[in-house]
């Protein structure tokens, strides 16, 4: 390994998402394999949560001839159900898939052992932290019997473990494997989400709250206590962005010791013609969805606008992101048409049956749809917020009106029933991504949307946004990137900037948006993996310090 990235021999990354799209994470272990396996050439292992039958997932591709001496071993010795295979991804790293469920009998005993060593308290846990945490203690078992069978004890070695949920392997780690390096990413402080999730003022006040206090008020104690602890205890703690890092001083009560911003690759996005074709088949599918849940046509030239992302309606800025809709459709300056698209998984029932089959048997019709701005039909229609919110504004989706509005509540896997397509084809189709972020410790999504040549609209409260600002001004649309100042009390007037940028770029010439389309693809190029892996370096020497001054 070139010297300048530490000086592992082996390198485990833990995490829920490995081999499992839920969010930002899977990106960022995603894109980042690539460049990481060419650092370390299959001495990269990848652990992740064995959910899946073996029919369900197209991510994982088990390889029975890799490590099966050990997977034997363990299974008959150690009582560890793996599989080993390869994420299909670029890099197609090796993956460990865990079947941490035999270990949740043991749960009781496992939590009591963390508040023993490291004071873990675990008595308020509820929802998902007993599978996220049992998971994590299955990944520290692997690789503690992994270490083990190879004899990598005179190895240098190191373990990264991402998010709260990894947080007991890190810790299990530390204690029985004192000679191998650990490193734990926070990418959302679970207490900070929380905070902002629950409509409280953030920002204004982060320098005089009390992490653990807030934690007793908002039933968090278990997830905040793992994740401090773990940050805490390993050998370098890691945030993403300079904001969450801000964030971690004051409610973690620990400054990482690196910040590690996420990079893309280049890879995920397609070249020349085929990128011209992609966009190409994304606008028409958009607009012929449109056209059939609308019942009327759409210009061939409107302006696509997307919001995407988890289903955090404050946090992520879905609620601005409707209403500076609703002031541009009631703008009399604004005469573009627009269709603007919500593109954020929800507790969708299934494909609308009526709209499937207009598309599938390619029906014209000249009236709309009922609801003729939701795609999917919902499980808990009257309670969710966003119809209640297009609703509440006055949509119709008329032709009458400049701006329509479409809510996508599902997971585009390219087999979602009305646009068949992955998230990424559907993204080369936009011409604008609006992510009006109030708590957004990185934010994958501008990122992505940069690096397919879309120009995006987001904050200074996301990592992406602050980060952005070191290489322009966020001030224009030319550039890219908007990044608008958003603050706790300040909603109405970011809504206004959203309109502002996007009736700018609604003027521009299509030789003015190839101009902007080229500052995108220059910009995306400052984040690739390549760059930003250096920050991993400096991480990776930290640990690697600490651990070799425990084992002198």
């Amino acid at each position: 390994m070139d010297k300048n990235t530490g000086t592992f021999e082996y390198l485990f990354e833990s995490s829920w998402e490995v081999c499992n799209k839920v969010g930002g994470i899977y990106t960022v272990l995603s894109t980042r394999a690539h460049t990481m396996q060419e650092l370390f050439n299959d001495k990269l292992i990848f652990i992740g949560p064995d959910i899946w039958n073996s029919e369900n997932t197209t991510d994982f591709k088990q390889d029975t001839s890799l490590y099966s001496d050990w997977v034997s071993y363990a299974k008959e010795t150690e009582k560890l159900k793996l599989k080993v295979g390869r994420w299909n991804i670029p890099g197609r790293p090796i993956v460990v898939l865990v079947d941490f469920k035999p270990f949740l009998k043991e749960r009781d005993a496992i939590f009591y052992a963390m508040w023993e060593d490291f004071k873990v308290n675990s008595i308020q846990a509820y929802g998902d932290y007993d599978e996220s945490c049992v998971f994590a203690y299955a990944t520290g078992k692997v690789i503690e019997s992994f270490h083990r069978f190879y004899k990598l004890k005179d190895k240098k070695v190191g373990a990264i473990f991402n998010e709260w949920m990894l947080g007991m392997g890190a810790l299990y780690t530390k204690k029985h494997l004192p000679e191998v390096s650990t490193l734990f990413i926070t990418h959302a402080t679970s207490i900070g989400r929380s905070i902002a999730g629950n409509n409280k003022p953030l920002y204004t006040y982060m320098e005089q709250y009390c992490g653990d206090q807030m934690a007793d008020e908002l039933n968090m104690q278990a997830k905040h206590s793992i994740e401090k602890q773990a940050a805490h205890h390993v050998d370098c703690f890691m945030t993403v962005s300079d904001l969450t890092a801000w964030e971690a001083s004051h409610l973690l009560d620990k400054a990482p010791d690196v910040v590690t911003p996420n990079g893309f690759e280049q890879n995920f996005v397609p070249q020349g013609k085929e990128y011209d074709q992609k966009k190409t088949a994304a606008r028409d599918r958009l607009k012929n969805v449109a056209e059939k849940l609308l019942g009327h046509s759409i210009s061939a030239d409107a302006l696509f606008v997307s919001i995407s992302g988890r289903y955090e309606y404050r946090n992520k800025g879905i609620d601005v992101f409707i209403e500076s809709m609703n002031r541009l459709r009631k703008s009399t300056d604004y005469n573009r048409e627009t269709v603007a698209f919500i593109l954020v998984p929800a507790w969708m029932r299934d494909a609308r049956a009526d709209l499937k089959e207009i598309l599938d048997k390619d029906i014209t019709t000249s009236y709309p749809l009922q609801m003729p701005f939701l795609t999917h039909w919902l499980n808990n229609m009257n309670e969710d917020r966003a119809i209640n919110q297009i609703l509440h504004s006055g949509f119709t989706n008329s032709p009458d009106d400049n701006v329509k509005i479409i809510f996508v509540p599902c997971y585009l896997d390219g087999k979602d029933g009305i646009f068949n397509k992955s998230y990424y084809d559907i993204l080369i189709g936009m011409d604008a991504t609006v992510y009006p972020s109030y708590y957004e410790p990185w934010g994958y999504t501008p990122l992505e949307s940069v690096a397919f040549g879309i120009p995006t609209i987001t904050t200074n409260l996301a990592g992406f946004g602050l980060w952005a600002k070191k290489h322009l001004s966020g001030e224009k649309i030319e550039e890219g990137v908007v990044v608008i100042n958003r603050t706790d009390d300040n909603y109405g007037d970011v809504a206004d900037s959203i309109c502002q940028s996007l009736q700018a770029l609604s003027l521009k010439s299509s030789e003015e948006r190839n101009m902007i389309k080229t500052s995108c693809f220059n910009l995306a190029a400052q984040a690739e993996w390549r760059k930003f892996i250096t920050h991993y370096f400096e991480a990776f020497r930290i640990a690697e310090g600490k651990s070799s001054e425990r084992t002198i």
